[in-house]
């Protein structure tokens, strides 16, 4: 392949701005044709953003030889599904985070990747984001020392009975649908940069409850993993509180400093070193996703490293159901 021709299955919210766009952003890189099941959505989507061809069926998109690789962001219950699709067809895959709902699903698709010699990548894509990198960066050089431990915080407003009216929203929470919650859909980002800076885990601990009883999955998660390079990372995610007690924040500590930062917020890299504090910003990106997709389109060409395998996914994966278990 000389060019990237992508077929987005599932051209839904994650799309508009994230990720849709940014395929036309990127060298040697297009959008030709996009699928969703409601055909009325799939035209409009198609119609605004230019895309040449859309369909209401998956299999008519797999299959479409204009299409030569696929992006799968459907809700992760059809990852799989879509994912063995693809690959039977023989076209390398992008597919969203989380990977899938469990482990097992995540290892049967990375390995009939492997087994038919097909290309997939996982979407974590904040290991390309420059703030990221940064940061990865500054921990092998050793700028704080030897890291020590890592705390992470998130907390979200409890999601009240007009959110969960939405469709777009109430899948989120639906375990049948998204695997487990919130916490399944947002802590791909923190697991995923946690195992991208300090390597392999060995234990991971956690505990999950539901507190609010708003709706099945668990809204309220904390747990520890130990990496093999003795790192020690602890993280609370809480889906429950008010508004006014929202919270984005990770702090790396070294035996020399701190590096302090937000996923999803964007506020200054904060690194203090002997009591002398510096402050890194980085400006927004317009489509968060297009640094992944510039190092998978590379990827997909043979010109470049795969940025994140299916097998690193199933590891993350992993992590996440860890968090209800005391083994890796």
């Amino acid at each position: 392949m000389k060019k990237i021709s992508w077929g987005i299955i599932g051209c839904g919210d994650v799309t508009e701005v994230k990720s849709g766009p940014a395929f036309n952003k990127v060298e040697n890189s297009e959008l030709v044709a996009v699928m969703r099941r409601d055909a009325a959505k799939a035209k409009d989507y198609a119609q605004r953003h230019n895309v040449p061809t859309w369909y209401s069926d998956a299999a008519s998109l797999i299959n479409d030889p204009a299409v030569n690789a696929i992006y799968i962001a459907t809700p992760p219950s059809s990852h799989e599904e879509y994912t063995m699709a693809a690959i039977a067809a023989g076209k390398p895959v992008y597919v969203e985070k989380p990977m899938t709902v469990d482990p097992v699903s995540a290892k049967r698709m990375a390995d009939a990747a492997t087994a038919n010699n097909i290309k997939l990548v996982v979407a974590h894509y904040r290991r390309e984001q420059p703030l990221f990198k940064k940061i990865k960066q500054m921990i092998d050089d050793k700028v704080i020392g030897e890291t020590r431990f890592v705390r992470s915080d998130i907390y979200k407003r409890m999601l009240s009975k007009e959110d969960l009216a939405i469709e777009k929203t109430a899948w989120r929470v639906d375990p049948s649908v998204a695997g487990g919650g919130l916490f399944h859909d947002l802590s791909p980002h923190q697991l995923d940069l946690m195992y991208y800076f300090f390597g392999e885990p060995v234990a991971v601990k956690g505990f999950s409850t539901n507190q609010g009883g708003a709706y099945k999955a668990p809204d309220m998660v904390s747990g520890n993993i130990l990496f093999k390079n003795g790192v020690l990372f602890s993280g609370i995610w809480c889906f429950n509180i008010t508004q006014a007690l929202e919270l984005d924040s990770c702090e790396i500590v070294g035996d020399k400093g701190t590096i302090i930062f937000s996923f999803f917020d964007h506020r200054p890299l904060t690194v203090t070193v002997n009591k002398k504090t510096d402050f890194f910003a980085f400006d927004p990106l317009p489509h968060v996703q297009k640094p992944m997709i510039s190092a998978v389109v590379k990827y997909f060409l043979g010109e470049g490293p795969n940025p994140c395998s299916g097998e690193d996914g199933v590891k993350i994966m992993r992590l996440i159901e860890g968090y209800s278990s005391d083994k890796f």
